[in-house]
């Protein structure tokens, strides 16, 4: 089971904080080569935090590419292995949020991104324009792109609350291991703790 802390270490969460939730889109939850099986079960508490924090909250899109063998380096040999997952194969509906979240934009941000959020630019420059120092993260992969969204954020500076049961993956193994490890070696950066915790340190 993931590991939580009993509550936020370094104390409630601020007016400078977002709900940052990275690629809960139909791409992942309807049948298909990336389907996520969790995703359904974490659906109902990302849902509720939204309800409360919309204006709070910027979701994060992954977007594939257009067409097989499209991309730089190795994402060229990516959607070579992954041709059936491009945007040419499933459709742009797939890219879209599901409709549990979607219905909270706006006032909910939404930026879409290639790769990691980071690279590109334009969530950091959300953040910044905001003045924002705290990130609620939530969504999927916990292994994949949650810990890319993560592991930028550490390097930038901000405080990180990682929603430990608003967190999906296709490997329970692989979301266990990174669950440890966000406990464990990020302890500075990084506060795992449940839903209800951050409700209530929320105000």
């Amino acid at each position: 089971m993931p590991m939580s802390a009993p509550g936020l270490t370094y104390g409630p969460l601020g007016d400078h904080c977002v709900h940052l939730c990275v690629d809960m889109q139909r791409l992942f939850a309807e049948p298909s080569e990336w389907a996520t099986p969790w995703i359904t079960r974490v659906l109902p508490r990302i849902a509720g935090l939204v309800e409360r924090r919309a204006e709070q909250t910027i979701f994060t899109r992954f977007m594939p590419a257009l067409r097989p063998r499209q991309g730089a380096g190795t994402w060229k040999r990516y959607y070579e292995r992954w041709a059936s997952m491009t945007i040419e194969n499933v459709g742009p509906e797939m890219v879209k949020l599901l409709p549990q979240l979607s219905a909270f934009c706006p006032p909910a941000q939404v930026i879409d991104k290639h790769v990691s959020p980071w690279p590109e630019g334009r969530l950091q420059a959300a953040l910044a324009a905001r003045r924002i120092d705290t990130l609620v993260v939530t969504g999927g992969e916990t292994d994949v792109c949650v810990l890319a969204t993560v592991l930028g954020a550490i390097d930038i500076g901000y405080r990180v609350v990682l929603v430990t049961d608003a967190l999906c993956s296709s490997s329970d193994a692989a979301h266990d291991a990174l669950m440890t490890v966000y406990h464990q070696r990020f302890a500075q950066q990084v506060e795992t703790v449940e839903m209800e915790t951050v409700l209530s340190a929320w105000n």
